[in-house]
């Protein structure tokens, strides 16, 4: 039996004599309470496998003086900043914590567990002191069970500063960068390079002559970029990556300002409270003050050229369908199994085909890609409905896939609670920093000293909100019980009540993917569910699909029957 971690570990590049030195070979065992968690967070790739393997190192040593036993190493590379960055691994890592799988948690700096300041780092002491659990620092020498919570707050505050400094001197050279025509990073489309240092587009000897000759001059004579795509995998170009051309990629390239040289505008999404989040609208090229674009060297196309593409793309867009009308805002779902119902050939994504199920490579990239696959969606849909319902009381009341059930399901029912338990998050960080700035304040005098009554006043409000925020947050954090729904009944009422979104949401929290094997011939009269392979998320699967099918079948009769009377 080998640690959860040890792939991990080796892809950091630990020898296995090595990881016997440090304590991370064999699979530890003990008490919680002898037992600890590892993060390593790699924010940038400048943090090179050496400093990293430096840093597990440090912290192993550390937890050796400590009389712990590393139970786990989580790693990730993620921002710490961001509140609208997921980061699953840390998450993981206070999760065993806060599960009772061990009661520490070490990190090698506090700038590597979070650069949020206090709302985020005083909500997770919470919790940990609830359990009898610790944080340590091993650099700063920090252990929130012996009185460094204060310590901890000050430097999780100067950590969420650096990051705020760092943000906002990063943006203000990437505009001085933009406005002077240098190309400030980013691939180049298509068709075009930035030698190293330059700062200035031109021609790529190897892919000029396939943009400008099979794929721009195309758009400008009104071929369809489904037909460029297909024309190009039929001559066996790759595109830069090695893939098969899709008639998206080709739209996507012909929207590029920089395909003609220019300069890109692109403007920042924002929540609620006008926090960046990792979300850009494309605009069209930055225009100078003299109202022209900026360029940033040579394109493919010129600046006409690429004006003129525009016109003729958009003059093929039809209101109300999905071609090429973004004035219909988000589509509604209209199938279950889109995102998970596989090509048996390419092994690609089956998509809508009215009321049929077909292979998007076939209808996007053409038949020299695959030679595609169809089957009908209504039979399909029936066959699912039966099988998932028979997994699905098949798995614990305790399975990961009903617990991942219970959060998708939240999701679908309210959309808007997790925007709301990020909003809380970002209210609970701003609440935490007045509240350190306010002791600072008051304690060392930065403003020249205030009142004490003022200072009683607001910090008491202050604590108000926070606890205020935290309850709240810990309301919307819990999951939907789904243990009443282990019956075919409610589970079927379920399913029916869901909806498209509803049921495709519930599908894909049990299944990774469904591919369906070809047919044996024309008129083959195999059934639907004898031709799915099926890859489920929880691997325990004791179903009897013929029973399913029989089972959700006379649920439907008994409840047609009902209602008939």
């Amino acid at each position: 039996m080998e640690r959860d971690d040890l792939a991990t570990l080796r892809t950091l590049g630990f020898a296995d004599e090595e990881l016997q030195r440090l304590g991370l070979w064999e699979v530890p065992t003990g008490s919680p309470d002898d037992l600890a968690e590892m993060y390593v967070r790699r924010s940038k790739k400048k943090d090179t496998l050496s400093t990293l393997r430096q840093m597990v190192r440090d912290i192993c040593a550390y937890a050796e003086g400590d009389g712990k036993k590393v139970r786990r190493v989580w790693f990730e590379q993620r921002s710490a900043s961001k509140a609208h960055v997921k980061r699953e691994e840390f998450d993981n890592a206070t999760g065993a914590v806060i599960g009772g799988q061990s009661k520490t948690l070490y990190v090698y700096k506090t700038s590597r567990l979070s650069r949020r300041g206090m709302g985020q780092v005083g909500t997770l002491l919470d919790a940990f002191d609830k359990r009898r659990a610790r944080i340590v620092v091993t650099v700063e020498k920090i252990d929130s069970s012996k009185g460094s919570r204060m310590v901890l707050a000050i430097l999780s505050e100067q950590a969420r500063e650096q990051a705020a400094d760092i943000a906002h001197f990063t943006k203000v050279g990437v505009d001085a960068h933009k406005r002077e025509g240098r190309w400030v990073g980013g691939i180049p489309p298509y068709g075009l390079e930035c030698p190293k240092g330059s700062g200035r587009l031109q021609h790529n000897p190897a892919e000029y002559e396939t943009a400008r000759y099979l794929i721009a001059e195309p758009l400008l004579n009104g071929v369809t970029p489904a037909e460029i795509a297909n024309s190009l995998n039929k001559r066996k170009i790759p595109t830069r990556k090695g893939k098969q051309w899709r008639a998206q990629t080709v739209i996507q390239l012909a929207h590029s300002p920089a395909w003609a040289g220019c300069i890109p505008d692109r403007e920042r999404a924002t929540d609620e409270f006008g926090n960046p989040l990792e979300k850009w609208f494309r605009g069209g090229p930055l225009m100078g003050h003299d109202g022209h674009p900026i360029m940033a060297g040579e394109g493919v196309v010129s600046f006409a050229e690429w004006q003129k593409i525009q016109a003729i793309i958009s003059g093929r867009s039809r209101a109300g369908t999905a071609i090429g009308d973004r004035t219909r805002g988000i589509r509604k779902a209209a199938t279950i199994m889109t995102g998970s119902f596989r090509c048996p050939y390419c092994k690609g994504l089956m998509g809508n085909g009215g009321s049929n199920y077909r292979c998007i490579a076939r209808v996007n990239q053409g038949p020299s890609v695959c030679v595609g696959v169809s089957t009908k969606r209504d039979r399909l849909d029936a066959a699912m409905e039966a099988i998932w319902t028979q997994h699905i009381l098949s798995l614990p009341v305790d399975s990961p896939t009903i617990l991942a059930i219970a959060r998708r399901w939240l999701s679908y029912e309210d959309p808007t609670k997790e925007a709301r338990k990020q909003a809380v998050s970002a209210a609970l960080d701003r609440a935490a920093s007045r509240e350190l700035k306010l002791n600072k304040e008051f304690f060392l005098g930065v403003s020249g000293g205030m009142d004490e009554s003022m200072y009683d006043s607001l910090r008491s409000d202050l604590a108000a909100q926070i606890v205020g925020l935290k309850v709240e947050l810990a309301e919307l954090g819990k999951l939907a019980d789904l243990s009443p729904l282990m019956s075919v009944e409610a589970l079927t009422t379920l399913w029916e009540g869901a909806g498209i979104d509803g049921r495709r949401a519930l599908i894909q929290a049990a299944l990774k993917s469904v591919t369906i094997l070809p047919a044996k011939g024309k008129g083959d009269r195999t059934p639907i569910e004898k031709r799915l392979i099926l890859e489920w998320r929880d691997k325990r699967d004791t179903r009897d699909i013929d029973e399913a099918v029989h089972s959700v079948e006379r649920t439907c009769l008994q409840r047609e029957a009902h209602e008939a009377a």
